[in-house]
């Protein structure tokens, strides 16, 4: 074999690792470590930031709908919550079917079929006016968007240089969270102008179909998960077409073990290989988000309890909601350091103090500017968890281990909706907050302590 020099890692960054050629000329490589981020990479990302981009419009689209619901179809409260019910009981479906499905038929056409799902049924929700549908199709809207999340963590995660996972990560999640002003906006303008207004926010939750256009014609297979599949030409085949750069994979192809079934993969999960960060994971899973989902859900109405004025509240909370995009984009600058979990932790933290200083403020330019700062540390943390949770296992057992991970937690999320008006009565608005500070803060110690470093690691050295 020859030797050729160093090659640039992903961001032009200098590899510290020799790259070796293969008589046929190929570079033995782990997949893209080591290799430029290339225009080819970059249209992927490009194409996961506006599944992303719909997907977040058709999350939150119904928080701003459902006031116009309970005025033109005289819904009550307890049907509203009953939509947000099935909706999170969708998400925890497809968080647990997601990676299942993407582990059998692969990261695209999981991929697809996620953003088919959930743009035709957001179309579905603004033709119909029927409850019964408009319930069935906002459920079917929720397994489509987390289980286009569950699969494009595993995604991007496997198509990502290990020198800029994390940064990928959360760029691509902060602009597609830039849907989330983007809906508010759009909601103050459109949905005043008639009773049947609200429809057209159905209606661009379609748009998703775009993507699903491009991902169609562009978008490429994860060659790990054709490696998983023995398919080593065709994974080699990706990896040139999108960097650019003839790599040799039979030394990855030497380490790939069996796939496994749901079954095998939750064994595999709490075998004494995985148990550990398994417990680690679950801990800080079923606790931080059902946490930070409170923040985000909830602290618009949350606020609008303190009195102030419908239109002061709305301008607080678009203003808190650029803090969604903010926050992605925060993680994409800090995830790489500190092997992952110490960014976690840090924001973490920083995401609990801010929800006590949040109870010991008035005024509503305060409680923005510390609502804007406390949704901005939890996002930043949930990003940076997804890429330490799918970091954290085999291809083999990836997207299935993420499915489960990410499906407990909206189950969890499920629970905690019904609690928080509950503890709002007992203790109002410090309680609230108070308990998303000790759920925040309860598992960091575990993650310090037990979790694994995986920031700039190949998976394949983690796993």
């Amino acid at each position: 074999m020859s030797h050729s020099p160093l090659i640039p890692a992903g961001d032009g960054q200098n590899c510290s690792l020799p790259t070796n050629l293969t008589p046929e000329g190929k570079r033995i490589n782990n997949y893209f470590d080591c290799l430029p981020v290339s225009k080819t990479h970059k249209i992927l990302f490009f194409i996961i930031m506006m599944a992303y981009f719909f997907e977040q419009m058709d999350n939150w689209n119904f928080g701003f709908i459902a006031p116009q619901l309970v005025k033109t179809w005289g819904l009550t409260m307890a049907d509203i919550g009953n939509i947000n019910f099935w909706y999170f009981i969708g998400m925890t479906v497809g968080g647990l079917t997601g990676g299942f499905i993407s582990d059998i038929i692969g990261r695209r056409k999981t991929f697809l079929f996620a953003i088919m799902l959930f743009s035709t049924m957001s179309v579905l929700n603004g033709l119909t006016s029927d409850l019964t549908i408009f319930t069935i199709s906002r459920a079917l809207t929720g397994f489509g968007v987390f289980c286009l999340m569950v699969c494009s963590q595993a995604y991007i995660a496997e198509i990502s240089p290990a020198e800029s996972r994390g940064k990928w990560q959360g760029l691509i999640a902060a602009v597609g969270f830039s849907a989330v002003p983007v809906i508010g906006f759009l909601c103050r303008i459109i949905i005043p102008l008639s009773d049947e207004a609200w429809r057209w926010i159905f209606y661009f939750g379609g748009l998703g179909l775009v993507g699903f256009g491009l991902g169609l014609k562009y978008l490429e297979e994860s060659p790990r998960w054709l490696i998983a599949r023995h398919r080593q030409a065709e994974a080699e085949a990706v990896v040139e077409r999108i960097s650019g750069i003839k790599v040799d994979l039979s030394e990855a192809a030497k380490k790939v073990e069996a796939k496994e079934s749901v079954f095998e993969t939750l064994l595999g999960m709490f075998s004494q290989k995985y148990i550990k960060r398994t417990l680690v994971l679950f801990s800080f899973i079923w606790l931080t988000t059902p946490a930070s989902f409170v923040v985000t859900v909830w602290t618009p109405m949350m606020i609008s309890k303190k009195g102030f004025a419908m239109e002061d509240v709305l301008t607080s909370s678009f203003v808190l909601m650029i803090g969604v995009p903010f926050g992605c984009y925060l993680a994409s600058l800090i995830s790489d350091k500190g092997g992952r979990k110490i960014p976690l932790c840090t924001v973490s933290a920083l995401a609990a103090v801010f929800a006590y200083v949040f109870t010991q403020i008035d005024g509503l330019v305060p409680l923005t500017i510390v609502g804007f700062a406390l949704i901005s540390f939890c996002m930043a943390m949930g990003f940076i968890g997804f890429s330490y949770i799918a970091e954290s296992y085999p291809t083999r057992m990836r997207n299935t281990a993420v499915g489960i991970h990410n499906g407990a937690g909206r189950f969890c999320t499920s629970f905690m909706q019904k609690q928080v008006p509950i503890i709002f009565a007992a203790g109002g608005f410090a309680g609230v907050y108070n308990t998303v500070a000790m759920m925040l803060l309860a598992p960091l110690l575990i993650v310090l302590i037990f979790g694994l470093r995986t920031g700039g690691k190949s998976l394949e050295e983690i796993s």
